[in-house]
């Protein structure tokens, strides 16, 4: 064979395994964006039809003398179904997601996954939910831009839970599963509260670690009521 040949099936080699780079990059950065937004705006689009479909009414109050009733225990959520809305404003005024039941791999390509056996919204525990940093719409890419203080907003179709970030992003190994616990680990949290933990991916472009944000219940607003005014600024 010909140094030519050589040179030329090598510099044709080239080129193909970068054109195959170049389709990989277009495929993580842009498609799996795009089918990310699809999915996710189908997802919201079910919540809302829901919503309406199913609006909630006060039960008439009990007679004075009657025994207060015992709720009944709420409906479990849907495996792999949608069943609230989660705002950030930090990340700016038009984000927002929803939050899916489970975190597997197929959810998260359609919105935020609650871990499951975890809190529900409002309820006493730790609230706790994943999101792709990067890929897949890229929900938590501006995740290390959280503060204390910041509001993570809440809506499940009957009420707006307005959350406080209580600390900058804390960085962990994955293996690290105490962090959704009901007071998680590290959180500098005392005791029992109503919490809410986020997880993404840590480096950017990378899932060594894991980021975690925990924010504490700072109010709620029935959603009659409009929006509350974390989402009014």
């Amino acid at each position: 064979m010909s140094v030519r040949l050589v040179v030329r099936t090598f510099s044709e080699l080239c080129v193909t395994v970068g054109a195959l780079i170049v389709l990989l990059v277009v495929y993580f950065l842009f498609w799996t964006g795009v089918r990310a937004a699809d999915a996710a705006e189908g997802e919201i689009d079910t919540l809302q039809s829901q919503w309406a479909r199913e609006p909630v009414t006060p039960a008439p109050p009990p007679p004075a003398s009657a025994e207060p009733p015992v709720p009944a225990a709420p409906a479990p959520y849907r495996d792999g179904k949608p069943f609230a809305m989660l705002h950030i404003p930090r990340f700016g005024s038009g984000w927002e997601w929803p939050v899916l039941e489970n975190t597997e791999v197929g959810t998260l390509q359609k919105g935020l996954g609650h871990y499951s056996g975890t809190a529900r919204p409002g309820d006493t525990g730790n609230f706790a939910v994943a999101g792709h940093r990067r890929t897949y719409g890229d929900p938590f890419k501006d995740f290390p831009k959280l503060r204390p203080g910041d509001a993570v907003v809440v809506n499940d179709g009957t009420t707006w839970f307005t959350y406080r970030i209580a600390r900058k992003p804390y960085r962990t190994v994955p293996t690290d599963t105490a962090v959704v616990d009901p007071v998680p680990r590290g959180s500098g949290f005392g005791g029992a509260g109503r919490y809410l933990t986020l997880t993404t991916c840590e480096p950017e472009w990378g899932s060594s670690h894991r980021l975690i944000a925990w924010a504490q219940l700072d109010a709620t607003r029935p959603v009659s009521d409009g929006r509350p005014p974390a989402l009014s600024r």
